[in-house]
């Protein structure tokens, strides 16, 4: 994934934009992985409680740059429903970038729910939770460093 978007954007300077939380460590591997001149920068989105989401995105800690007519990648942890990134490519598009790539580690193909366009994809998963490599549970598990199906005792 690295050596692609390398190659893509190797004469364009792009912004990562990461979500978090859950995005942290991904942004960190897969940016030693990207030998090119870029430029990092975060958002907080929040949708979930628990295992569910709320169906409501909240915006915590919102774009502070300035991304019109610059070529932006955005990294997220995982694409389930797709609720939060179908509000969040919406506010994105009012900013006039010169392009926008939405990249994801992981994707639940059964869970989507909105029509998006997932340009790079690490790992499709079943439609089961999953914990570590800086997703969580109720802010718990982010430091395993492997990820793990999250099992509930009956």
């Amino acid at each position: 994934m690295g050596t692609e978007l390398s190659e893509t954007y190797k004469d364009k300077n792009p912004i990562f934009l990461s979500v978090l939380n859950g995005a942290f460590m991904f942004a960190a591997d897969l940016l030693r992985a990207c030998p090119i001149a870029c430029e990092l920068n975060f958002v907080k989105l929040s949708s979930y409680e628990g295992t569910a989401t709320t169906g409501q995105v909240q915006t915590v800690i919102g774009l502070d740059k300035n991304i019109e007519g610059r070529h932006i990648i955005i990294l997220e942890d995982i694409i389930d429903t797709g609720t939060t990134m179908h509000h969040f490519l919406k506010t994105i598009a009012r900013f006039k970038p010169a392009s926008v790539r939405l990249v994801t580690l992981l994707f639940k193909p059964d869970a989507l729910v909105h029509d998006l366009n997932i340009d790079s994809v690490g790992f499709e998963i079943p439609n089961k939770f999953v914990v570590g490599y800086g997703l969580d549970y109720n802010e718990q598990g982010r430091n395993i460093k492997s990820i793990y199906q999250l099992v509930e005792k009956e």
